[in-house]
């Protein structure tokens, strides 16, 4: 498919992600801490290990991973209300394909009778909170169980990879990597890819919205989200030296 290039509002290439910062222990009460940025994107994720497991859990013998996702007030241009009743039908979307996204590369027999919750808390959304969440999220996670090994609660990490997410999409008829709010908000096809370090796919979201794609097309979108993929992955081994 050819190659259609588009201004985009920060000079990137369509190929370009923005600016990926994982800032590490951000927390003193958590066991595991990370500030993620994607651009002008920021979201906390924090992560805790509770020894149990839920009722519905416990004939398994094996340990669970969840997660929990808020919009804080004033992350957007107008304040966002506290979810204290009743949850947000896309708060518990996302959260349930973030816990979904770290199952995947936990080997939940070995973290045994354990819980880990990894909370994430968008302070400011600019587009793709749901993908910084999940590339965020590992990260926490992968410290928490560190904090767990070293406390003697588990043998070894029961980590089995990395898992991180990107959003892709097509704007203007072109293929765009990494998009922000004002690209995904006028987006005719929009799509998040969630991948295994191995390459190995978590989940793929992908919607015609304003017109439908072919194969190719698709194509073009996952090649974006894969190369996406490969430097969120370096980006986490960077600052945790998981695979050193």
């Amino acid at each position: 498919m050819e190659r259609i290039e588009v201004p985009r509002a920060d000079g990137r290439a369509v190929d370009e992600m923005r600016k990926v910062t994982l800032t590490r222990d951000v927390m003193k009460h958590a066991l595991g801490s990370c500030l993620v940025e994607f651009g002008d994107t920021r979201v906390l994720c924090a992560a805790t290990v509770e020894e149990g497991l839920p009722a519905w859990r416990r004939a398994s013998h094996a340990g669970w991973v969840t997660a929990e996702y808020a919009m804080l007030p004033a992350s957007t241009n107008r304040r966002t209300r506290r979810e204290t009743g009743s949850r947000k039908g896309r708060s518990m979307e996302i959260e349930r394909l973030i816990g979904r996204s770290l199952r995947a590369v936990v080997n939940l027999k070995a973290l045994g009778e354990h819980t880990v919750t990894v909370d994430c808390d968008v302070l400011q959304a600019d587009g793709g909170t749901r993908t910084a969440s999940v590339t965020g999220a590992w990260v926490a996670l992968h410290d928490a169980l560190m904090a767990w090994v070293e406390a003697g609660k588990i043998a070894r990490l029961p980590l089995i990879g990395q898992v991180a997410a990107v959003s892709v999409g097509v704007v203007d008829g072109a293929c765009l990597l990494d998009l922000d709010y004002a690209e995904d908000s006028r987006a005719e096809v929009d799509m998040n890819v969630v991948a295994t370090d191995t390459g190995e796919m978590v989940e793929l979201q992908g919607t015609g919205e304003r017109i439908t794609f072919d194969r190719a097309r698709l194509g073009t979108l996952l090649d974006l989200g894969d190369a996406g993929i490969r430097k969120l992955i370096a980006l986490q081994n960077e600052v945790t030296a998981f695979q050193e």
